[in-house]
C-alpha cells in the first residue's frame, strides 16, 4: 500500500503492505531504513513443553509478568523509522516521535516492532547494522522487523535482494513447488539481513480487472489456484525460519477504488465471500502462517456498520478469530491510509483496531496520539487489561515460535554477502521467470 511517510520537505510515497499498482520492483509509482559481528549468532530453539520444568512459567509467561502497561501497550506497535543506523539522528524521527533517532524511538515507545522501507536501505552491511543496532535498542524484548517483500511490483529491498519475479507470475506456472522455493529463498535473504517479518503472502484474489492496488500483486484470479500457492508460500517462509503475512483479509481483490486514497466497497454477498475470497485465507490458515493484515474496506454483508474490515469487530473477531479459528498475530493494514482514517482520528483508529480484535498496529500516522490513546483506554478500562494482555501474548508467541524470546538475532555482513543473490537463488529466480 502506499505509505505516507515524510514530512518537513521530504514526502515519501512508499508502497507497503497493501501495496499499489503500477511501477517497477523496489520503485514506488508516484516517484516517491555499530559494525556488524563477524559470524551469525544462532538463536537457540524454544524450549519445548517436555524440556520445562512442570509448572514452570513459560517463555512468554515470563517476559509478559516482566512488563509494565506502557510496556505492553508499546508491543502493539510497528511505524516506520527514519535513518540508515539505529544512531542516525533524523529531524523526522524528532517531528514525529520528539526523539532523534530510531533507537531511542524504540525505547521511548517500548516497540515490539519496526517496518523498513526503502529509504532505510543502502547495502548490506548498512541494513545489518541498522537492524542489529535496532535490536540492541530493545532494552526487553527483542524486536519483530519487518518489511514488505512480496517480490515484483512490492519489492522493499530490491536493491539488495535476489530479484525474483512477483505473485502473478509464479501463480500463472501454476507450480506450488516453486511458489514455495520461491518464499524460502525469499526469507532466508531477509533473514540475513536481520529481518524477521515479511508482510507476504497477497492472498488476495483478483477477480476484478480494474482493481489499482492488488492487479499483478496477487497469485491470479482462480480461488483453488491462489489458495495453493498461498499454502505453500506459507510454508517456504516457514522453511527459512521467517514470519509470514496473508494480506489482505477478508480479501481486496474486487474493487476498483484505492484503499490508500479511498475507502472501497466490496459488494459480494456472504456465499461469495466463502467462494471467492476465503479460500486462500483458509488455506494460509492451515499451513501456520504467523499473521493475517486487515484490509481498509467495507464489507457490507460480513458488517453492515459502514467501517473498514481493520476497525470490524465481526470481521476480525467474528470472522477470521471465531469462524475461521484463527489464532495467531492479526495486523492492521498502514493505519496512515485514507482508507483507514474517514471517521475517526488517530489516536481513535488505534483504539477501535484494538477492540476489533487487531494485534500489531502498523504505521499510525500520529504514533504518539495513538500511543497515548490506547494506553489511556487500557487505563479507563475501555480496553481491558485481559484484552490488552491477549494481544501482547499474541505478539510474543509469534517472537518466541520464531526464536527471538531466546535472545536477539545478530546479523552479519559477511554470512549475508553469501546469501543475498547467490548463485542458487538467481538460478531459482531465472527458473520462475524473474
Amino acid at each position: 500500500m502506499l505509505r505516507r511517510i515524510g514530512t518537513t520537505g521530504l514526502l515519501v510515497i512508499a508502497l507497503t503492505a497493501c501495496g499499489g499498482g503500477g511501477g517497477s520492483a523496489g520503485t514506488d509509482p508516484t516517484g516517491g531504513r555499530a559494525a556488524p559481528p563477524a559470524r551469525m549468532a544462532q538463536s537457540t530453539p524454544p524450549a519445548t513443553p517436555a524440556q520445562r520444568t512442570p509448572g514452570a512459567p513459560s517463555p512468554v509467561q515470563r517476559a509478559l509478568s516482566g512488563m509494565s502497561v506502557e510496556e505492553k501497550v508499546g508491543q502493539l506497535f510497528m511505524p516506520v523509522l527514519y535513518g540508515t543506523t539505529a544512531a542516525t539522528v533524523s529531524g523526522e524521527n524528532q517531528a514525529r516521535y520528539a526523539a532523534g533517532t530510531p533507537a531511542k524511538v524504540v525505547a521511548k515507545y517500548h516497540l515490539g516492532g519496526v517496518i523498513l522501507f526503502p529509504q532505510n536501505v543502502k547495502s548490506v552491511g548498512q541494513v545489518v547494522g541498522l537492524t542489529n543496532g535496532l535490536q540492541r535498542g530493545s532494552k526487553k524484548v527483542p524486536l519483530l522487523i519487518g518489511t514488505d517483500q512480496e517480490n515484483g511490483l512490492v519489492s522493499r529491498m530490491s536493491a539488495l535482494m535476489t530479484d525474483f519475479p512477483g505473485a502473478s507470475q509464479i501463480g500463472a506456472t501454476k507450480d506450488t513447488g516453486l511458489a514455495r522455493a520461491v518464499a524460502k529463498a525469499t526469507g532466508e535473504e531477509l533473514r540475513a539481513l536481520g529481518v524477521n517479518l515479511d508482510f507476504a503472502p497477497v492472498a488476495d484474489v483478483n477477480v476484478n480487472p480494474r482493481n489499482p492496488v492488488i492487479g499483478r500483486r496477487a497469485y491470479g484470479d482462480d480461488p483453488q489456484r491462489v489458495a495453493k500457492m498461498v499454502s505453500a508460500a506459507v510454508k517456504g517462509f516457514a522453511d527459512a525460519k521467517i514470519a509470514a503475512t496473508a494480506k489482505h483479509f477478508p480479501g481486496h481483490g474486487d474493487t476498483s477504488v484505492d484503499s490508500h486514497t479511498g475507502l472501497p466497497v466490496i459488494k459480494h454477498t456472504k456465499a461469495e465471500w466463502e467462494r471467492i475470497d476465503a479460500p486462500p485465507f483458509k488455506a494460509a490458515i492451515a499451513a501456520g502462517v504467523d499473521a493475517v493484515m486487515s484490509a481498509h474496506i467495507v464489507f457490507p454483508k460480513l458488517d453492515p456498520s459502514g467501517d473498514p474490515a481493520t476497525l470490524s469487530k465481526p470481521i476480525l473477531t467474528g470472522l477470521l478469530r471465531e469462524k475461521l479459528g484463527f489464532k495467531g498475530v492479526i495486523s492492521t493494514d498502514a493505519l496512515n491510509m485514507a482508507g483507514a482514517r474517514k471517521k475517526y482520528d488517530d489516536g481513535e483508529i488505534a483504539v477501535r483496531a484494538v477492540l476489533a480484535g487487531a494485534d500489531l498496529l502498523l504505521m499510525p500516522n500520529d504514533l504518539p496520539k495513538a500511543y497515548k490513546a490506547v494506553l489511556a483506554a487500557v487505563k479507563s478500562g475501555r480496553i481491558s487489561r485481559e484484552r490488552l494482555d491477549q494481544s501482547v501474548t499474541r505478539l510474543l508467541t509469534l517472537k518466541q515460535n520464531r526464536g527471538l524470546l531466546a535472545g536477539a538475532p545478530v546479523a552479519s555482513a559477511e554470512r549475508a554477502a553469501g546469501v543475498l543473490r547467490s548463485a542458487a537463488h538467481r538460478k531459482l529466480a531465472a527458473r520462475a521467470g524473474g
